[in-house]
């Protein structure tokens, strides 16, 4: 099975336990997650953006502070802007978080239904698919000699025939390392795995 249609199983998986949508940050690294996802409903999504409210979320503390679980429900967790309160007005009535990984690369994850709460085993069960999500995702600590010296023409400019050229190797080979660069960065374009070796200091 590849990295992607494992996502994909996973998250298929999260949906079934997540009836008011969820919201995935894998490997959070200087504020910013290198893969997100989410189902909550546009309108809150579009609410929370626009206050600003990723700065005051109760779940962003918890899970920079801590891993493991918690019910958003839980009276040990602090909610002095009253997100919960307004998040409730938007279907999300009750929900989970789920945080793994190191400080240095962080993913939470939350869940949220509207007419109860999770039970343990549910908890449980979204626990399990985070920790995989997390694993799947994991950056590679290194590319190959040959990827790098064509990720590394490529970002600096250079035309796939100019920089086959400058390796001594035929374009076709050239675009076959770029496209093993993609798949190992779990890259949609060449430009995002540009970006994605420099978010992981590969380049």
């Amino acid at each position: 099975m590849s990295v992607k249609l494992g996502i994909d199983v996973e998250l298929h998986r999260l949906s079934m336990l997540a009836a008011a949508g969820y919201f995935v940050g894998l490997h959070i690294r200087f504020t910013a997650p290198l893969f997100t996802y989410q189902t909550y409903d546009q309108t809150w999504i579009d609410h929370y953006t626009e206050n600003g409210y990723v700065l005051r979320d109760p779940m962003t503390a918890w899970g920079f502070s801590t891993t493991g679980t918690i019910r958003w429900s839980d009276p040990s967790l602090p909610d002095p802007f009253g997100l919960f309160t307004e998040a409730k007005r938007y279907g999300l009535a009750y929900g989970a978080t789920i945080a793994c990984g190191p400080i240095r690369s962080r993913t939470i994850a939350s869940c949220a239904r509207a007419d109860r709460e999770y039970s343990d085993p549910e908890i449980a069960a979204i626990a399990v698919i985070v920790n995989r999500l997390h694993v799947m995702t994991e950056p590679p600590e290194e590319l190959t000699k040959a990827q790098l010296e064509a990720l590394k023409c490529i970002a600096g400019g250079d035309r796939f025939a100019a920089a086959a050229v400058k390796l001594g190797i035929s374009e076709s080979a050239l675009k076959a390392r770029i496209t093993s660069v993609r798949i190992r960065l779990m890259a949609r374009t060449t430009a995002e795995a540009i970006q994605r070796a420099k978010d992981y200091r590969l380049i």
